[in-house]
């Protein structure tokens, strides 16, 4: 736009301090742009008015301002010549009869694939979409849609479950769609069907699919309550583990499927289940090839957890990388990964450490690590953790000849 132009000041949207496209008026009597202010709203979750800070609830009515919109548009048109384009008039809102049809036709054959893209393409317009999507049940009926076609042929996919997967990814499945599905006792089919899918094939996007079933999994998991988690049977595991051994995700799946075993991490049985899946073999794995700093985070934690158990240590010991890469992530990652590194040495030094065990610490540079650990600025428990694991074994690391000054070190432990 010609900075010599003058918009009236009336026209700006107080948020994105541009032309507005569709004012609407909220209850505090302030103007937005109707896009600005459902992100303010619905996607940012803001529950002031930005310019009055009075309360403005996520439901709050938004009114057109269609006087102030005709004059915007007006206004175009008498610039029009100085390059200034005229705005279109906006849509109708979305309302729930509108998607509640859409729902219905699910149920049609011949309609169902043009309903499902229909609900994705309202889904990726705005915020206010997402609101009346929500509002009407439609995460809700994805899962259940997706459950209809695990019911229907376990060996083969319905047509629709990769459209009804990448909506839940817009719109989520809130608390009390978890609620629902428990007081129906179709929770536990729910997770069935979509760990089904982990192992299903869908050429040429199968990782992008199976990474949003992970996701959704990922979502059910964290809104439901502790009995969905005490529930979870080793053929779940199974599926999870498989997905991270094989790569068959992106990124974010990989995210999603280390966040569903950390929460499931919390109970002793599911520990044990892990364990007998490989799971602590495949954290190893994915750190080995070197991952973003919150996939180490999250792997460190899983560790951490399924450490705890003498299989899981037995498990960690059994890969020949293991201390390695453990010792490598000290001191370079974060604060959180140290904490979780230290703690897992801390355990295998008081119940596994056998002495091939301590003599691979050595060799690896892990026992260099903790004195390093000593000197840095850490948490006192982290440091009191790495002290204690020196001065337990002392006696085996004092004699060898890898280690470094080990008269004036070792001497305070003496």
């Amino acid at each position: 736009m010609d900075n010599e132009i003058e918009v009236p000041q009336y026209f700006i949207c107080p948020i994105s301090l541009q032309i507005m496209k569709d004012p609407v008026t909220a209850i505090t009597g302030i103007t937005y742009d109707r896009e600005s202010i459902e992100k303010w709203l619905f996607k940012n979750k803001n529950t002031t008015c930005p310019v009055t800070k009075m309360p403005l609830p996520n439901d709050s009515d938004l009114t057109p301002n269609h006087t102030l919109r005709r004059l915007i548009q007006a206004w175009c048109t008498q610039n029009s010549s100085l390059g200034i384009d005229r705005i279109p008039t906006p849509k109708p809102p979305l309302n729930k009869v509108q998607v509640l049809k859409l729902l219905k036709d699910l149920k049609d054959p011949r309609l169902k694939i043009k309903s499902l893209r229909q609900l994705e393409l309202l889904a990726t317009e705005n915020e206010r979409n997402k609101k009346c999507l929500l509002d009407s049940g439609v995460p809700k009926a994805m899962i259940m849609f997706i459950l209809d076609c695990y019911k229907k042929g376990m060996n083969q996919i319905g047509e629709g479950i990769e459209e009804a997967l990448s909506l839940l990814q817009f719109v989520k499945v809130s608390s009390e769609d978890v609620k629902i599905l428990m007081s129906e006792n179709v929770f536990d089919l729910v997770l069935d069907s979509l760990t089904w899918l982990l192992g299903c094939d869908f050429s040429e996007n199968s990782a992008t699919v199976k990474s949003q079933a992970v996701l959704v999994i990922k979502n059910l998991i964290q809104r439901g309550d502790s009995s969905v988690i005490q529930r979870l049977k080793v053929e779940f595991f199974e599926k999870i583990v498989k997905v991270l051994r094989n790569g068959v995700v992106t990124q974010q799946g990989i995210s999603g499927a280390l966040k569903v075993l950390l929460s499931a991490c919390a109970y002793g049985r599911n520990r044990i289940m892990m364990v007998e899946c490989g799971a602590v073999f495949e954290m190893i794995e994915i750190e080995m090839r070197t991952p973003e700093k919150i996939i180490t985070e999250l792997t460190m934690s899983i560790l951490f957890h399924l450490c705890s158990c003498a299989s899981g240590r037995a498990q960690f010991l059994c890969h020949k990388g293991s201390m390695a890469v453990l010792t490598e992530r000290i001191l370079k990652v974060s604060a959180a990964v140290d904490d979780r590194a230290i703690i897992i040495l801390s355990l295998i030094s008081k119940f596994s450490a056998t002495n091939l065990v301590l003599q691979e610490m050595l060799k690896v540079g892990t026992v260099a690590k903790l004195c390093l650990v000593l000197q840095s600025d850490h948490a006192k428990y982290i440091k009191e953790k790495a002290m204690e694991i020196i001065k337990n074994h002392s006696q085996v690391w004092r004699n060898s000849p890898c280690f470094p000054d080990k008269s004036s070190f070792f001497g305070k432990f003496a």
